[in-house]
């Protein structure tokens, strides 16, 4: 895909007017990371908003301990750092290319110019972060009220949402686990529990739904096998 086709694809800039995002596709500068590459370290200065063309990245924190703790899994169309840009603050958190990643990086300097001289754009962005913290706010809600089987049927039901009832599950299972703030041990027997339950069917590529309602069902607080 070229620039302006991964800039369109991506839901973050999706109220973004044509004039708008030419102006975007224009700043953006491709970058390649190969796996396990760090994009950027806690406490970097922000580079700019990077939009996820092919490959995935794990956005995570690191505790003096050194556990980590998985804060967002950016796929192709997803965004990551504009906290960070718009906020005006160092890089919170950690990046890693889980695999052969190909971004898009609008740099900051550029980035907030365009902000500055289209008032248009800026509403644009500002409701778009307001999306984001609606979904910030979900996963603490899933961390602090649900359950093991609630925040995987919350998690699976947003991926539906995203790609449909087949869904690709990004990455190794144990940065969903550490995202969902549960062990790898509890994410497989959730998963089988959930299997057992006829709710979902495992593949190869990941898995795909059988009882959307099932899921809300227990998304809501009910499953009393678990």
């Amino acid at each position: 895909m070229d620039n302006a086709e991964i800039l369109a694809g991506c839901a973050f800039f999706s109220q973004v007017d044509a004039a708008s995002r030419k102006r975007l596709v224009r700043m953006a500068v491709r970058r390649e990371y190969k796996k396990s590459e760090t994009i950027f370290r806690e406490g970097d200065p922000a580079p700019g908003v990077f939009v996820v063309g092919s490959g995935l990245v794990r956005v995570f924190k690191l505790a003096p301990s050194g556990k980590e703790h998985v804060l967002h899994l950016a796929g192709p169309g997803t965004t990551f750092a504009e906290v960070a840009v718009l906020g005006n603050f160092p890089c919170p958190a950690f990046a890693e290319a889980l695999e052969e990643t190909a971004c898009l990086l609008l740099p900051v300097g550029p980035f907030m110019q365009a902000l500055r001289d289209d008032h248009q754009l800026s509403l644009q962005i500002l409701s778009s972060m307001g999306m984001w913290v609606k979904s910030l706010v979900s996963l603490l809600e899933d961390i602090v009220l649900r359950d093991a089987a609630g925040r995987v049927a919350g998690y699976l039901l947003q991926a539906q949402a995203e790609q449909g009832a087949a869904i690709s599950l990004p990455g190794l299972k144990r940065h969903i686990a550490s995202h969902l703030n549960l062990t790898s041990e509890t994410l497989s027997r959730t998963l089988r529990q959930l299997r057992e339950e006829q709710l979902i069917r495992e593949n190869e590529s990941g898995l795909v739904i059988l009882d959307t309602p099932g899921l809300k069902r227990i998304a809501e607080g009910y499953f009393p096998r678990i």
